[in-house]
């Protein structure tokens, strides 16, 4: 985990040469979730973004934690008033930024940047902010792909009844491991990699990034493969209690932190590269079909619970339709 954090993150949110700080600077607390603690680089990172804070107007001190869900609560329960964490946690407090990481809604790297930088604009910052709670900053954490212990295992009907280790906080993920009629093995982020690498699951979904540091080689072994259909991309948000920031504080995070989307993406390519080749399982195009088809009813349906917000889904689909006008959903715009 300390690569994988390492190499996403660690000129995530570097600022500029620091201004004059204001005279009047508001305290603030930030929870911030990293494996290794306060020695780890994503809290450095985050001690990084508290200099650039100065200039905003506040003083905003970081604290670690080991485990994302206690920095979570703990941000709910007001013992701190930022949090940075991974995009899945986020749906709590914003729904709107939390669905981009709809399944099979961005399909490549352009959509998503176009995508953050269309919400990093002061055009959308009237849905960055729901209720008390603002996104204060969005970051790409790399594409997540199905890994799978048998290669054969390579369309929807051979994922029924297979067991996938499915994140037990994210309903987005269990209402799709149980519409493809797999077997739910309920996990989380500290224990999904151990299930796949010793064979207690038959499938998993990762950040392709996780690959060398979680050695999922392990898990892929002589026969597994690695599907090559990007599921949805990983990204990490900052979630600020805007009461408890100076106003316009989170704009001028989100424009921030944008500029550093290409750089850290080039973190996030030189992680994939390191994946043996061997393991690419190409999907043929009636596959590929397969697969939007299937994910687009899943959209629609979570869309229709209350799961992923339609605003989110509508610009998302426009941006697809934007690179692939002759893509059958830019007809009939069904969601």
């Amino acid at each position: 985990m300390k690569k994988l954090f390492t190499s996403l993150l660690l000129s995530a949110v570097m600022a500029a040469p620091a201004m004059a700080a204001p005279k009047a600077l508001t305290k603030a607390s930030m929870c911030v979730f990293d494996p290794l603690g306060a020695n780890g680089s994503l809290f450095n990172t985050a001690k990084d973004y508290g200099n650039s804070a100065l200039e905003w107007g506040v003083d905003l001190s970081p604290k670690a934690y080991t485990d994302e869900k206690i920095a979570l609560d703990d941000f709910k329960a007001g013992q701190c008033d930022a949090v940075l964490l991974t995009g899945a946690r986020a749906r709590p407090f914003n729904d709107f930024t939390a669905t981009i990481e709809a399944v099979g809604a961005i399909p490549n790297l352009n959509v998503l940047r176009t995508a953050v930088k269309t919400l990093a604009s002061p055009k959308a910052a009237k849905y960055m902010k729901q209720g008390k709670y603002e996104v204060a900053g969005i970051m790409p954490a790399g594409p997540i792909y199905v890994f799978v212990r048998d290669k054969n295992i390579d369309t929807v009907e051979e994922l029924s009844g297979k067991k996938i280790a499915t994140l037990d906080y994210d309903e987005a993920s269990i209402y799709l491991v149980n519409h493809v009629g797999a077997a739910l093995v309920p996990s989380n982020s500290a224990n999904f990699s151990g299930k796949f690498n010793n064979g207690s699951v038959d499938v998993i979904y990762a950040p392709a990034v996780a690959y060398a540091p979680l050695e999922l080689y392990h898990g892929l072994g002589n026969k597994g493969g690695i599907i090559r259909f990007v599921l949805t991309y990983m990204d990490f948000q900052i979630l600020i209690n805007a009461d408890k920031f100076p106003k316009g504080f989170g704009q001028k995070s989100r424009s921030h932190v944008v500029k550093f989307f290409d750089r850290v993406n080039g973190f996030v390519e030189k992680e994939i590269e390191v994946i043996d080749k061997k393991y690419w399982i190409d999907l043929p195009q009636e596959a590929m079909t397969e697969y939007n088809q299937m994910l687009q009813q899943v959209r629609i349906q979570l869309r229709d619970k209350g799961v992923y917000n339609g605003k989110m889904l509508t610009l998302l689909r426009k941006l697809r339709c934007r690179e692939n006008p002759a893509a059958a959903e830019c007809a009939s715009k069904v969601e």
